[in-house]
């Protein structure tokens, strides 16, 4: 009955943990392209001639900049098509980029529509548009519950070998410390105790220990 509960607990704690740790890695890499939420907003702003719908994606101190951007879109736009669509995307470029610096992500230029997201992304969406939250409730647990039973299982058979020679401990150390660390990234970013630019599990951190 008690590991019956203890798994239950345990299967439960790293949905969430997957799921946080999806929020804050992929939802943010979302905002990085032409279909994302943040380029829509600076579309409807530029479409109404007022920046307030993409103010709420940057911090304060970044205004200055924007609206000095924004000001020039609208401003070029009178001078005719190519104009217009290269000040629109240098708009879109500062909004993006502005976003991406006051979460502490790097910027490396604006992606194009229909950019491959990956499925948890997709499925948030359809949640939001569906109204149900249960396919992405399982894709979650379903990756949560691969990830970790594919590095303890490794960690686990290599550690039986590992008083065999140097080399077999060696074998098991690098596969403990993958175990560790993809747990412990999981853990951290559900205690929201990483910064935003740090919110990826360590999945090859034998690369660390070189």
């Amino acid at each position: 009955m008690v590991r019956s509960i203890s798994l239950r607990y345990l299967k439960l704690s790293l949905f969430f943990t997957l799921f946080i740790f999806c929020v804050f890695t992929l939802a943010f890499a979302y905002c990085d392209t032409m279909d994302g939420p943040v380029v829509a907003d600076a579309k409807i702003a530029l479409e109404k001639s007022d920046i307030t719908p993409a103010l709420k994606w940057i911090k304060k101190e970044a205004e200055p900049e924007l609206k000095t951007t924004f000001d020039k879109a609208i401003t070029e736009s009178s001078k005719g098509e190519q104009e217009k669509i290269k000040a629109d995307a240098e708009f879109f470029d500062t909004l993006v980029r502005l976003h991406r610096q006051g979460e502490g992500f790097n910027f490396s230029g604006v992606k194009p529509a229909g950019t491959d997201l990956g499925p948890a992304v997709t499925g948030a969406d359809k949640a939001l548009e569906n109204g149900s939250v249960d396919s992405l409730v399982q894709l979650l647990t379903e990756e949560v519950n691969k990830g970790v039973r594919e590095r303890f299982n490794n960690a686990f058979e290599k550690k039986k070998r590992a008083e065999e020679n140097t080399e077999a401990g060696r074998a098991f150390v690098q596969a403990y410390v993958e175990f560790i660390h993809y747990v412990e990234g999981l853990y951290l970013n559900a205690q929201g105790k990483l910064g935003h630019s740090e919110r990826t599990p360590k999945l090859k951190p034998e690369a660390e220990h070189k």
